[in-house]
């Protein structure tokens, strides 16, 4: 029930900012489109470069869609509504929250993806998504949203969300195998940037989108990521709840 709960939350948060969470999903990667996949007009990997950006776009935004959704909300909530000192002494088990903070989260990522998807299909590149590629979203988008919920519990002060934006996501965001392949970067570097959780996504997605099948290595990253950052947030909140 307290899933449920919270996710009728994320819903009816959905429903009031409708026009702004879809302007805000759109209009980035509606920029990268222009400028990178119709403005600069090249190849990449033998392929004309829209086919290259488009699963790299919809991976990010599963990855901004899903932190924005959790980071700032979570922050203000904790830090000011004081809203999670109210979760603490209901009967609403904490692991029941945990959960529809990160379900919630990764579904208004899909939603981005969705936007994304919806906005390319004029193009007609033939590229491939289907319910692999759905599920590894979905799956890109929880990591992040634990992600988000462990850096909402450290953040001292409502700015510390956009920093956290500009020193995590951001990077990402360019160097994870979106724009460009991780091939091109220097040993060492590049194996370290392939790790991340955004590169397995963009990685995994791509090749399905060309009719291929994503690595398994790819899945056991991300749901090692899953499980730690889940871990830290239960521990995160129990601990709050124990002071």
């Amino acid at each position: 029930m307290g899933i449920v709960t919270v996710l009728w939350e994320k819903w009816v948060e959905f429903k009031r900012d409708f026009l702004k969470i879809t302007f805000a999903a759109l209009i980035t990667p509606l920029m990268y489109l222009i400028v990178f996949g119709i403005g600069i007009k090249t190849t990449s990997h033998g392929q004309p470069y829209m086919n290259y950006l488009i699963p790299g776009l919809v991976s990010m935004v599963t990855m901004t869609g899903s932190f924005g959704a959790i980071a700032q909300n979570m922050s203000v909530q904790r830090l000011y509504e004081k809203a999670l000192d109210q979760v603490m002494v209901s009967p609403t088990p904490l692991w029941q929250f945990i959960l529809g903070q990160i379900i919630g989260g990764s579904i208004r990522g899909m939603y981005a993806a969705a936007v994304i998807l919806v906005m390319t299909w004029p193009f007609r590149t033939g590229l491939i998504f289907n319910g692999w590629s759905f599920f590894i979203l979905f799956l890109n988008g929880t990591v992040f949203s634990t992600i988000a919920l462990v850096l909402s519990f450290l953040a001292k002060s409502y700015s510390d969300a956009p920093r956290y934006t500009s020193f995590i996501i951001m990077p990402m965001s360019f160097l994870c195998n979106t724009f460009f392949s991780t091939e091109e970067m220097p040993m060492g570097f590049r194996q370290v940037i392939s790790l991340l959780p955004l590169s397995q996504t963009s990685d995994m997605v791509r090749t399905i989108s060309a009719g291929g099948s994503p690595n398994s290595t790819g899945f056991i990253i991300l749901f090692v990521y899953l499980i730690v950052f889940s871990a830290i947030s239960v521990f995160f909140i129990y601990k709050k709840k124990n002071l």
